[in-house]
């Protein structure tokens, strides 16, 4: 069992909405912190699984997700903490005032990548869509992977929708007991 573990540099602070180009900022500060994280992960044997930045103001988040088979502990989101803050002090990001969080994704792992619906094929997953599909935006159910290059998901009464990644504004892995039990037997 991977329990999500954290260190934060400083205390964070609940923050306010955001307009559109706020948003799209965000994406674009995202991105670059991948960019720059992707490369220091790597050497430490690490995957940059997400990045967000939450908050305004003096009280932004920057959130960074990692992972490694096996899990990661906290002396690894400690060191590539320190690497990665480190290298964003020699680049001029448009980020303010922040905090740096590196944690791990937790059981209910966000699936963003192409590779994290293959890798996943046979999880429970919930997925939110952008738009209805079918006439809704909530799906639940087992993930089947890649289908055509759409993500392709079981429901729990049968059908099978099939979603663009484009399409899809949030998919998690469910934490299930029966599935984390066997999880645990199985390490």
């Amino acid at each position: 069992m991977k329990p999500t573990l954290s260190l934060l540099q400083e205390a964070p602070k609940a923050g306010a909405r955001v307009c559109e180009g706020e948003s799209m900022r965000r994406q674009e500060v995202a991105g670059q912190v991948v960019a720059l994280a992707a490369p220091i992960g790597a050497r430490m044997g690490l995957e940059i699984v997400d990045v967000e930045l939450h908050g305004a103001g003096r009280h932004q988040v920057l959130q960074v997700l990692v992972d490694r088979d096996g899990g990661v502990g906290v002396e690894d989101c400690a060191r590539l903490s320190e690497a990665l803050s480190r290298e964003l002090d020699l680049y001029d990001l448009p980020l303010g005032a922040y905090t740096l969080e590196v944690s791990s994704p937790g059981l209910d792992r966000p699936l963003r990548k192409p590779e994290d619906f293959v890798r996943f094929s046979g999880r429970n997953v919930s997925v939110t869509t952008y738009a209805p599909v079918d006439g809704q935006r909530r799906f639940r159910g087992r993930l089947l992977g890649l289908v055509d290059g759409r993500v392709a998901v079981r429901l729990d009464d049968g059908r099978e929708v099939r979603f663009a990644t484009d399409e899809i504004a949030q998919a998690r892995l469910v934490v299930q007991m029966e599935e984390l039990r066997q999880d645990l037997r199985r390490s």
